[in-house]
């Protein structure tokens, strides 16, 4: 069985987009498949599964329950755990078990308050 080609018609309403717009387009595209997988996170998720995703980023596992502690108590346990450690990791340049020692130590809890705003 030949499949027909389709590929000109099928992009026919992309044919007059720069890529600067077909960039964008992508994203926006990107940003709808992903919205509702965001917001899903944000409603089922718990502690366990924070500190779950915490350990398998190489964290030990006090460092993992104190990280998901504060980020419980700071509300920002629906962006993720991880995501706060990302954040951290990138502002510091180092890695995830530097970063989440950092913020149970009480450090640098600034950084995912300027994302997620919130901070106490």
């Amino acid at each position: 069985m030949v499949r027909p080609d389709t590929f000109h018609e099928v992009r026919e309403h992309l044919a007059g987009l720069s890529d600067t717009e077909l960039e964008a387009r992508f994203w926006e595209l990107s940003n709808d498949v992903v919205k509702p997988l965001i917001d899903l996170a944000r409603t089922h998720t718990s502690p366990s599964i924070e500190r779950s995703v915490l350990m398998r980023m190489g964290i030990d596992s006090r460092t993992c329950m104190a990280v998901v502690s504060e980020c419980e108590t700071r509300g920002y346990l629906g962006h993720g755990a991880g995501h706060v450690v990302y954040l951290c990791m990138q502002a510091w340049s180092c890695d995830a078990p530097a970063a989440a020692a950092r913020l149970a130590a009480g450090e640098g809890w600034e950084i995912p308050a300027e994302k997620f705003g919130g901070a106490r």
